[in-house]
Parts: C-alpha cells; sequence; structure tokens
C-alpha cells in the first residue's frame, strides 16, 4: 500500500471511528423527566452580550444574573439557552474557562429554570491556528482564509478536529451534572463556512485546504472503488490518487465531478454534526442533542450553493432532534415572508425531520437589524402565530432569540425580546403566557403528532445540480417548484409533505393517495423505480416535465421519459418548445405553465390526453398502470405559481379529485388555517386567522374516541362533548389562533 492510499485508508478509518452509525436516539429515551418536559427559552448567556461573546464574570455577576432569571421565570419561559465559545473557553490549549455556565446552571436551578447550551467553535483560539497553520480554510485558489475568530478553522483538519471535540467533551464534563441542564445544540446554523463571507474573492467555494482534499479523495475511493470506474464517470485519465482533486470551474464536458463534490459535501456536514454529538454522548449519554439549520432550508439553500451545501434530511439523522431557525421579519420590509412562505418553512421543517418532532433552534422575537437597516416591528401576534404554527406542525422546543437585543455588531439593537435596558415589552408578556400554556398542556402535546397528509411532493436535493457548476437557472427551480404546489393545497387546508427524492421507498410512499414530481428532470434509478412502484401498488402519481431527462451523473436518457417510464407511461418525448409561458385548458379549468411545453408520442392505447395546449396539442396524458394510474404533465405549473401565484389555482382541486383526497369540514373565510394533531389519549385542534377580520368559524369531525372535555386552552372557554363527533363554533380574533384540547 502506497503513501497516498494508506492515508486515504486512514481517513476512511478515522471517519468511521469518528462518526460510527446514524443516530437512534428519540428525546424520549433521553431521560424520563425529559420526555414529558415542553421548554419554552429565551436565549440568555449572563448579562446583555450577544452570541457567541460572554460577559465577563464579576463580583455583582450572581445578583445581576439572578434578577433577569427571576424576569424570565416570571414571564412564563421554563428554559433558557446560554451558550458557550471557544475562543473563550478555551484561550489556551488545555486551559479551560467555563466560569460563564457553571454559574449560570447554578443560578437556574435556584431560579427553577432548566437550562439548554449552544457551544460554538466556529470562533476559534488563536492557539489553534499557530499550532495547526495548514488548518486554515481554503476557497478554489487554495490560499489559506484568515481565521479572524470567525469562520475559524477547517473540521477535515485531524488536529483542529480532535482540539474541537475535545472542548466538546469538556463542556459535557461542567454540563452534565446539573440539574438544571436539559440539553444541546451542537452546532448553530451548520455551514460549509460559517458566519462570514469572504468577500474579497470571486464566487469562492469551500474548502479546498489539503485535508478536505484528502477526505474529499477517501470519499470517492470508497463511492467508486477504483480509480478506473473513476476515469470512467469524470471522462479522465488519472493514474493516482494523489492527482484527483475536487473541481474549481465548469467544463463543457461533464459535471459529474461537480455533482460528486457536492453530494459529498452535503454528506461531509451531516457527518461533521454526527462527530460532534458522538463526543458529546461520549461524556453525557441522557440528555438530549440538538442543532438546527438556518431560517430554514431546503428552502433557501442547495447542494450547489458554494457556502450551505447541505442536505438537511441528512443532517437530522445526526442529532437527537434537528430543526431550524425562523426569522420571517430577518431585515428589510421589503423581504419580510408571505403568509405562504411562513407556513412552507413550517411544514418543510416538520417534513424535513420526518414527523420525529422538530426544534425551533431561533424564533425570531425582536425587529431585524442590519447595519442601518431596520426591519419591521415584531408584534405579541406574531409570536402567537409563529409559536403555535410551529406547535401544531410537531416542534419539541421552542427558543426564542433573544431575551436582551444584540448589544453589539451590525444587528446592534436588534431581535430582542425586552428592551435592552431591562424594561418589559408587550410582546414579552405575551410570549410568556404561551410558554405557560404549552407547559400546562405539554403531557398531550408531546404524544401528539400532525395529522397525517394524503399527499406529498418529492424534493429532489439533486436537481439543483443539473447543469454543473456553471448552471444558475435551475439551483432554485426544485425549491420553488415545491412552493407553488405547497400553495395550491394550503389554501385549501390539504395538507402536503414534502418528501426527499434520497429517502424514497414504498413504506415512505404507500401512506399517500397522491405524490407530486416536480422539476423530475434528473432522477435516480433508486428514485424511479420507488415511483414506479408506488404507482403500480395503487397511489397516484403526478409528474412534471421530462422526466428522467438526465441521470445522477448528468448523463442524457436515450428516451424520454427515463428509466423505463417510457413503457409505464405508454408514450415517449417527441419534441420540446422552450418558453416563458404556455396556456394550459384542462377541461374546463385554464392556467398557465413555464420553461417547456413538451409534446409525447403515444405508444399503444393506455395513454389519454387530458390536458392541452392553446393550439389543441396535448400536454399532458393520464396512463393506468398496475393498481394506479399516473400522469405526466409537459411543462412546470409548481414553478410558474410561485413566480406568478395563482388564487385557489385550478390544479389544486383537479389533483385533490383525481386522487379522492379527504376534505376538512371547514366552514371558514379563506385565510382560516386549519391545524390538528392526534395522540392515544385525545386531539388538538387550531384555528389560525391569518386575515385582519375577526373570523366566524365552524369545524366538525369523527373522533376516534368519545371526548370526555374539550376546552380551548388561552380563555379556558368550553365546547360541549357530543360523544364521538366534535363541533366547533369559534369567531377567532384577527392576527390570532384558537387552541382546542379534547381529551378521551
Amino acid at each position: 500500500m502506497n503513501v497516498n492510499k494508506l492515508a486515504v485508508f486512514a481517513w476512511a478509518l478515522v471517519m468511521v471511528l469518528v462518526v460510527g452509525p446514524r443516530v437512534e436516539t428519540t428525546v424520549e429515551s433521553a431521560g424520563s423527566e425529559q420526555a414529558k418536559f415542553f421548554p419554552v427559552s429565551v436565549w440568555y448567556s449572563g448579562g446583555k452580550a450577544r452570541a457567541p461573546m460572554l460577559e465577563p464574570v464579576n463580583t455583582g455577576s450572581a445578583a445581576a444574573w439572578s434578577e433577569d432569571l427571576r424576569k424570565i421565570k416570571g414571564l412564563g419561559f421554563n428554559t433558557i439557552r446560554t451558550w458557550v465559545e471557544w475562543n473563550t473557553g478555551e484561550p489556551r490549549e488545555g486551559e479551560y474557562h467555563l466560569e460563564n455556565l457553571d454559574l449560570l446552571l447554578k443560578l437556574a436551578e435556584q431560579a427553577g429554570l432548566k437550562v439548554m447550551v449552544q457551544v460554538y467553535v466556529d470562533s476559534a483560539p488563536e492557539w489553534v491556528g499557530a499550532k495547526y497553520p495548514d488548518g486554515r480554510y481554503a476557497a478554489q485558489d487554495g490560499q489559506p482564509i484568515p481565521a479572524q475568530a470567525a469562520p475559524g478553522y477547517c473540521f477535515d483538519h485531524a488536529g483542529v478536529r480532535d482540539a474541537i471535540l475535545n472542548f466538546y467533551r469538556e463542556v459535557a464534563r461542567h454540563a452534565e451534572e446539573s440539574p438544571a441542564f436539559y440539553g444541546w445544540d451542537l452546532w448553530s446554523e451548520p455551514a460549509a463556512l460559517n458566519w462570514a463571507r469572504v468577500g474579497y474573492k470571486a464566487e469562492p467555494m469551500f474548502c479546498y485546504c489539503p485535508s478536505s482534499i484528502a477526505r474529499f479523495r477517501a470519499w470517492l475511493q470508497q463511492k467508486y472503488g477504483s480509480l478506473d470506474r473513476l476515469n470512467e464517470a469524470w471522462h479522465r485519465t488519472f493514474t493516482d490518487w494523489r492527482q484527483v482533486e475536487p473541481p474549481r470551474y465548469g467544463t463543457i464536458l461533464t459535471y459529474a465531478d461537480f455533482m460528486d463534490w457536492r453530494v459529498f459535501y452535503g454528506e461531509k456536514l451531516a457527518q461533521d454534526l454526527k462527530a460532534r454529538n458522538d463526543a458529546v454522548k461520549q461524556v453525557d449519554a441522557g440528555h438530549v442533542t440538538m442543532s438546527h439549520a438556518p431560517n430554514p432550508s431546503p428552502l433557501v439553500r442547495t447542494l450547489a450553493d458554494p457556502y450551505d451545501p447541505t442536505d438537511d434530511y441528512l443532517m437530522k439523522d445526526s442529532v437527537d432532534l434537528f430543526g431550524t431557525s425562523f426569522y420571517p421579519k430577518l431585515t428589510a420590509q421589503e423581504h419580510n415572508w408571505t403568509l405562504e412562505r411562513r407556513v412552507l418553512a413550517m411544514d418543510l421543517t416538520a417534513s424535513i425531520t420526518g414527523g420525529r418532532g422538530f426544534v425551533v433552534g431561533e424564533l425570531q422575537s425582536g425587529y431585524g437589524i442590519h447595519g442601518t437597516t431596520v426591519g419591521s416591528p415584531v408584534t405579541a401576534s406574531d409570536l402567537e402565530m409563529w409559536t403555535w404554527g410551529m406547535v401544531s406542525r410537531g416542534a419539541r422546543a421552542i427558543n426564542y432569540y433573544a431575551f436582551y437585543p444584540m448589544n453589539a455588531g451590525y444587528e446592534s439593537g436588534g431581535y430582542g425580546m425586552i428592551n435592552l435596558d431591562g424594561s418589559l415589552t408587550e410582546r414579552s408578556r405575551h410570549a410568556g403566557e404561551i410558554a405557560k400554556e404549552i407547559s400546562a398542556n405539554a403531557d398531550l402535546l408531546l404524544d401528539a403528532k400532525p395529522e397525517p397528509a394524503e399527499a406529498a411532493v418529492v424534493f429532489s436535493p439533486l436537481a439543483p445540480l443539473v447543469g454543473g457548476y456553471d448552471e444558475e437557472g435551475s439551483r432554485t427551480a426544485m425549491h420553488q417548484a415545491v412552493a407553488g404546489y405547497h400553495r395550491m393545497f394550503f389554501e385549501r387546508n390539504l395538507r402536503l409533505d414534502v418528501l426527499s427524492a434520497r429517502e424514497l421507498g414504498q413504506d415512505h410512499l404507500e401512506r399517500y393517495r397522491l405524490v407530486i414530481v416536480p422539476y423530475p428532470l434528473m432522477l435516480t434509478e433508486e428514485e424511479a423505480n420507488a415511483l414506479r412502484a408506488y404507482a403500480e401498488g395503487g397511489g397516484h402519481l403526478f409528474v412534471e416535465a421530462r422526466p428522467g431527462w438526465v441521470d445522477e451523473r448528468g448523463h442524457a436518457q436515450i428516451r424520454v421519459p427515463g428509466f423505463g417510464w417510457d413503457q409505464m407511461l405508454g408514450l415517449r418525448e417527441k419534441q420540446v418548445t422552450p418558453g416563458k409561458e404556455f396556456a394550459v385548458r384542462w377541461g374546463t379549468a385554464t392556467f398557465k405553465a413555464m420553461t417547456f411545453a413538451e409534446q409525447f408520442e403515444a405508444e399503444g392505447a393506455s395513454a389519454q390526453a387530458v390536458a392541452t395546449l392553446e393550439d389543441g396539442t396535448p400536454v399532458a396524458y393520464e396512463s393506468k398502470t398496475g393498481k394506479g394510474s399516473a400522469i405526466v404533465f409537459g411543462s412546470f405549473a409548481g414553478h410558474e405559481n410561485y413566480r406568478e401565484p395563482v388564487k385557489m389555482h385550478p390544479l389544486g382541486d383537479i389533483l385533490a379529485n383525481w386522487a379522492g383526497l379527504s376534505r376538512p369540514q371547514l366552514d371558514a373565510p379563506p385565510l382560516v388555517e386549519l391545524r390538528e394533531m392526534k395522540a392515544p389519549q385525545g386531539r388538538v385542534v387550531f384555528l389560525f386567522n391569518h386575515g385582519d377580520k375577526a373570523a366566524r368559524v365552524q369545524f366538525a369531525r369523527e373522533l376516534e374516541k368519545p371526548a370526555k372535555a374539550v376546552r380551548e386552552i388561552a380563555t379556558g372557554a368550553t365546547v360541549p362533548a357530543d360523544g364521538s363527533h366534535l363541533r366547533i363554533t369559534a369567531e377567532v380574533p384577527p392576527g390570532s389562533v384558537g387552541v382546542y384540547r379534547i381529551d378521551y
């Protein structure tokens, strides 16, 4: 074995030992006390320092911090979320300073509060760079990036990695014995490069340091097994693994190298989070581990992103609970999220985490600031709608960011729940009341899961890579297509799960009456086979234009639809006409689609035209297949409904009726949203009024068991129990939610 192969083998062995198998721990198994505790917290580190900085401990700290904790407890919160940072926590190698954490744990116990600990290692101490000068990040040109406190140093470097994991273990030793300690957030908003934008380099991508390149080579060797197979895939003539490097720019030949590089990085980040998890679990196996993605993904992130190439469907398996940040009013008013984006973000978070519950790592509690850009005020109503919106989708922890406004940096003055002088606000009082309501009903909320969806849309993490390094148009098309379809179903109060194309299986799909596959230009054989089996098994499969045009290597299929779908559908692609918009007629309904108008050639009598273009050319066909049915639509309707939204888009009804989806017995104005959760011992019904006027609402359904009691938890108003028949008649104020608890 030559030196290079030995290095590759050693790296692979290290990752097996460090990363290990996927996490299977659940919150319930992390301690019986935690199983019935629903943490609702504010970010607070002792004093007014903003994360990740810490206020120095002095003789007056205990008294001042105790007063803040008394205020937090008095508002109604049951938890604080504090943090430690590597920079001040280990200023010299092996010399740990965790006095802030130790004092806060002690004071929180006295105040009757639990503590979550956020660990920051992106702000790194200077000794790391002095000891490991080859541990800095590098962009495509290979030049090291100054650490500058953040982004710190590359986790792929063995020395840096060991130092980071040692810090995690030391923090665990301090925290795990405290009765006040609840659990961990091991990585805030994971990314390839945290807290930095290297503006002096053109389109930088990370990381190209020697350690990252070595790790990529090890990944490739595991995937391909030999240089011959790699050469075939990449169209190269390597004779030694030392010649293999990640792509730094695009070429006209193939983008299989770029695909591999980005897929590797998504998997690498999930492994990096798992390594942090395992380090903490070595010391503290009894407390829940968490992490949260930024604001949230995959709505705004993609494997093609140079800074944030994460696949959060993978990240969720690295910790006990994964989740998201949530900042609907992050900066300028024109960037405020629409209602449709807010609910999509919530549903995405629930879908990413597979229905097992999630954590809201950061929920915006004050107006945003970015330099001189000031965001819209965050109101008490906002916090009510955002908090209960997350709870209704399966949140298992809510963390408001932050108690005090930011006291430093370009966010100074922003994001606080109270004022910097310590005075309370209306929204802080209201959020505290919500926290009390959640705690008082934790017994049911923690056992309850959202009502299962009957429809799903497939999100492909690979599709944004279609076209390779230089392609821009496809990088957000998948996200926008999913958003466009989600809007159609949200308007009708029909739930829509978002599934990862890399997790499809019969057990995933058979629960759905309808599966939508938008922007299906790139399919894998495994994905294609799973979807085909779903349709043949009795499902309703709806797929947009050019399914399986290319495979995961970027290689064109001989026939389109690809992967044998031409036989399943009984037709093949005849011609593709590009265009900005196309008018579609489907029965008596008309709507627009975009990008492609695909014409088909029927092969046999199984495919029947169901929609046409303006000139009468068929653009959609339905085919019976096995016990089920499939429709191929030769254009992109989801993407168009994102770009130019249509109120109550007719395709929503077409698909819902075709698949026979159940409709809720809801009589309410258009901006009323219904959500339901169910548990063995009862149910929870949420009625959100997103409108600006009071809404008269009537809702009815059959229950699994006769109800013993029905109560609106905020007002205490009761609803007469009528056996197993539930009927709620209510007037929901504008910008408010009615939460009804049904006990069996």
